[in-house]
């Protein structure tokens, strides 16, 4: 099986789009993934599975299916399988791969689906949900950065875009996404501490626990002024491949922000109506958990 990357126009924030079925591929749970040469969807990342995948329909010879999945397949070097999702060996974006999208299917289309065209539609309000939370996450990250500035006894070597200790990117354990808010977890470790973090109190600072109401207050203060601020979002992207190398772009009041980000966003903060997180540090001190809550116009 020899296919073209797939050319992707969610980053733009299309939610409908027409092309050609290229193929359908039977998937191990009995559901069928149907490739076309190009989509609105954004199917969920193998390797860095954050945001979920649009969910829609499609509609094949005058047959509207649903689209209750969507997942990334690849086609290696030496051909001809198709892998899907975990078992893809590679990281998205090795070039010696062509990379897919999958619309996934309950039953199988049509036998002579092949070569056909499709019209292609998002679930566009559940889109606009899912936007908003992977916004809001990296918001809270950027706002969680500045709040924790002082934390740092050192330089860890690595700063986001407005100068401050990247802690989001440097304590990152996972981050996942619903309609509802997104969810990042935190790891308050050796690695961490080596790197110049500190949680217990010292002469200047409360210790991290103590802290953190003051933090949270800091943090959702930061994010209610960006909103009200009514920042542009759009989403950098040098080319249509689904292995695009996109960026997350904000103008906030204290200027640009990027972020590396594959996914789906928001066009402006003023589609906001609220955007706040809650902190929480497990027992044991080694983790720290931010559910951010975007409540959207």
């Amino acid at each position: 099986m020899t296919l073209p990357t797939t050319l992707v126009s969610f980053p733009a924030g299309a939610v409908t789009g027409e092309s050609t079925v290229l193929a359908v591929h039977p998937l191990a749970d009995g559901r069928y993934g149907v490739v076309t040469a190009a989509t609105p969807f954004h199917p969920l990342d193998h390797t860095w599975p954050d945001q979920p995948a649009d969910t829609g329909t499609l509609t094949l010879a005058g047959a509207e299916l649903a689209v209750v999945d969507c997942l990334t397949g690849a086609v290696g070097p030496d051909g001809p399988e198709l892998l899907v999702g975990a078992d893809i060996p590679v990281r998205r974006g090795d070039e010696a791969w062509s990379w897919l999208v999958l619309h996934v299917l309950a039953e199988a289309p049509a036998e002579s689906a092949v070569g056909l065209p499709v019209t292609l539609a998002v679930d566009a309000d559940r889109r606009s949900a899912l936007c908003a939370a992977h916004t809001g996450c990296h918001l809270l990250a950027l706002a969680l950065n500045a709040a924790l500035a002082p934390r740092w006894r050192k330089d860890p070597g690595r700063s986001d875009a407005f100068g401050n200790p990247d802690f989001d990117s440097l304590a990152m354990a996972s981050s996942v996404m619903d309609t509802e808010a997104s969810t990042d977890v935190y790891r308050l470790g050796k690695s961490l501490r080596k790197k110049g973090f500190g949680a217990e109190a010292t002469e200047d600072l409360p210790s991290l626990a103590d802290a953190l109401p003051a933090i949270t207050a800091d943090v959702n203060a930061r994010l209610a002024a960006w909103v009200a601020a009514d920042a542009p979002v759009r989403i950098e992207v040098p080319g249509p491949e689904l292995t695009a190398r996109r960026r997350w772009h904000c103008e906030l009041p204290a200027g640009p922000a990027e972020i590396a980000c594959g996914g789906t966003h928001l066009h402006r903060l003023g589609q906001l109506a609220d955007l706040r997180t809650e902190l929480t540090l497990s027992e044991d001190g080694s983790e720290l958990t931010a559910v951010t809550r975007p409540k959207r116009v």
